[in-house]
């Protein structure tokens, strides 16, 4: 391996070990996706995750991004909202604009900043020079993601808080659903984040790759317009959305009504799109800059 590159395009000379740590990489990042990760990794990434954030605040369009976007998606939904006050749907307007903002934040935090920073680490070859050291793939993956969930779940908890006091809502019936929902909603974000970057040539480029998804996601996952306002056949189909288990998850919790049938489907979706999109990104993340 003296000065060449292996297979996947990973630099020669690479230190003793690195190899083996490596090789370890699927149980590692089932660690990580279980909440389980040893203290060693936790300080790797969590060092990683401080030098991400040190760089997204010299970044002006990135801090937007993840700072007012997110508001006004919700006030865009809150006006959706208020325009379908004739359509027939079990949700009032505090509760349309309360779950679909959850999901915008999902998307423009948890799922386009990420993109963003895949991109730019790997055309600047840090990804690369990071993968001959101790980090794992899973730990320089979640590292460099780590202050977008970080930012995703505050405001998320903003969000939650202002909706009890401002839209009068009420608390969570099963916050524990909701809990489980918003967080396999980060990683499931995170894991698409990954492998929509495998196929993002450059940053500016990301708008136009992560544009379907987005589309879909707010279109047909219940963010704009809830599901029960399709026809039937229609919102069947979005029931199998990526995101549409989710903002299930997240509504349900707040709201309560969900059957043990409608639970088991909604954590099995949303399980088998995060399980997916882990085994995506390990066959079909690039590594190497593209320029």
């Amino acid at each position: 391996m003296n000065g060449t590159a292996t297979k996947d395009g990973r630099p020669g000379n690479v230190p003793h070990g690195t190899e083996e740590r490596h090789a370890g990489m699927s149980q590692a990042t089932w660690r990580l996706l279980l909440g389980m990760p040893s203290k060693a990794s936790m300080r790797r990434m969590t060092a990683l995750g401080r030098a991400e954030l040190t760089l997204i605040l010299r970044n002006r369009t990135a801090l937007f991004m993840a700072l007012a976007m997110p508001v006004g998606m919700v006030l865009v939904s809150y006006v959706s909202a208020g325009n379908l006050e004739s359509v027939e749907t079990a949700l009032s307007i505090g509760e349309m604009v309360l779950t679909g903002g959850i999901g915008f934040v999902l998307l423009l935090v948890a799922y386009f900043n990420p993109i963003t920073s895949y991109v730019a680490r790997r055309e600047e070859r840090v990804l690369k020079r990071l993968r001959t050291g101790e980090l794992t793939d899973g730990e320089i993956l979640t590292g460099t993601a780590l202050p977008s969930v970080v930012l995703a779940l505050g405001q998320i908890a903003v969000l939650v808080v202002s909706g009890v006091l401002l839209l009068e809502v009420g608390m969570p019936k099963q916050p524990v659903v909701l809990v489980l929902g918003v967080l396999l909603g980060v990683v499931m974000m995170v894991g698409l984040a990954a492998l929509t970057a495998a196929f993002t040539k450059t940053v500016e480029s990301a708008q136009i790759t992560s544009l379907p998804f987005f589309m879909l996601s707010a279109l047909g996952s219940g963010l704009f317009v809830p599901l029960d306002a399709f026809p039937d056949g229609m919102a069947n189909v979005f029931r199998a959305l990526p995101m549409t288990p989710v903002i299930e998850l997240v509504r349900g919790g707040w709201l309560g009504g969900m059957s043990g049938g409608e639970l088991r489907l909604a954590l099995l979706l949303a399980l088998a799109w995060t399980v997916a999109s882990v085994f995506a990104v390990r066959r079909w993340f690039r590594w190497d800059a593209r320029q």
